[in-house]
């Protein structure tokens, strides 16, 4: 077979192989039976003259050249889309497509649950998958340049400057600590701050100072963290059986106070508020169907947002 004879719906199938490394489920995103997807796995071999899916152990993984396919199968799709469906056709009530949001964790108790509500109730066909940022496979700069994401939130004190950028809220930061905690309601001082043993939440990919320990020193504060996590999830179960403290933002900490034996006391100092923003690449920045979704979660931002002052703001 020439190499030459390939169409859009193989390209598609060939991207999702690759992104999914599954024959399954390729199927079931592409709404296909598996036998089919397995016949033009063995087409695309034929094409490519690369085997694009070789076993490890139980699963499928990528072969080398099948990742080099990544970006240019990602941008001539995005061109196929591009003519095949105006921006003017998107309807997110009888679409079927999935959008990826990298998320960090922090924002899991109360903000991923209302994008999920919005988004089942405007697009009741489509799919909604979320990762987290610190784990999306080169990063999440990458995955947005690449279309394996949609969509990046998060807060950055320096956000990329090559991606395009809208501020959704602000949240401040405050401390959390055990409801009987030996620190007294209103005598955290400075002192106290610096002296207590924190808590803090890093990932692997962690280098240098956080977005938290800067904005501390911008207010002439530090802190000495003896204990680490790998999600915020876990912080406040451990919190409730310490005397730790943890610094994480307000909206968080209310969540958890309203959960569990926990209470909330000012930092010290004045640190400014944390900008929460949505980022994405310019290969999606005219897309009618991306537009759609940006529009969205700005959407569940600004309504978490005016509606309570001990939330989002």
């Amino acid at each position: 077979m020439s190499k030459r004879i390939i169409d859009s719906h193989l390209l598609k199938i060939l991207h999702t192989l690759i992104t999914e490394s599954s024959v399954s489920r390729t199927a079931i995103l592409l709404g296909q039976s598996q036998p089919t997807i397995s016949v033009a796995l063995r087409k695309l071999r034929a094409i490519t003259g690369d085997p694009l899916l070789v076993r490890s152990g139980s699963r499928m993984v990528p072969t080398t050249h099948a990742m080099t396919l990544v970006e240019p199968l990602s941008q001539a799709l995005a061109g196929i889309t591009a003519v095949l469906n105006p921006a003017s056709t998107f309807d997110p009530a009888t679409t079927h497509r999935t959008f990826r949001i990298g998320s960090p964790d922090y924002l899991d108790v109360f903000f991923l649950p209302a994008i999920v509500d919005a988004f089942k109730n405007e697009a009741p066909g489509a799919r909604i998958e979320f990762q987290h940022l610190m784990t999306v496979d080169g990063g999440y700069e990458h995955a947005l340049e690449s279309g394996t994401l949609d969509l990046a939130v998060g807060n950055w004190s320096k956000p990329p400057e090559q991606l395009h950028l809208q501020p959704l809220c602000k949240d401040d930061l405050v401390c959390l600590m055990r409801a009987q905690h030996p620190v007294k309601p209103g005598k955290l001082t400075r002192d106290v701050y610096q002296e207590a043993d924190h808590l803090g939440v890093t990932t692997h990919l962690a280098t240098g100072l956080g977005t938290i320990d800067i904005e501390l020193a911008r207010g002439g504060l530090s802190r000495t963290v003896t204990t680490t996590m790998p999600y915020f999830g876990m912080a406040p179960y451990v919190l409730m059986r310490s005397n730790l403290l943890f610094t994480t933002t307000r909206a968080l900490a209310t969540h958890f106070c309203s959960l569990l034996p926990l209470r909330i006391e000012p930092i010290p100092c004045e640190p400014q508020a944390l900008t929460y923003y949505q980022l994405w690449h310019d290969r999606t920045h005219r897309s009618a169907a991306a537009a759609w979704l940006r529009r969205l979660v700005a959407g569940v931002a600004k309504s978490l947002g005016p509606e309570s002052s001990q939330r989002m703001h």
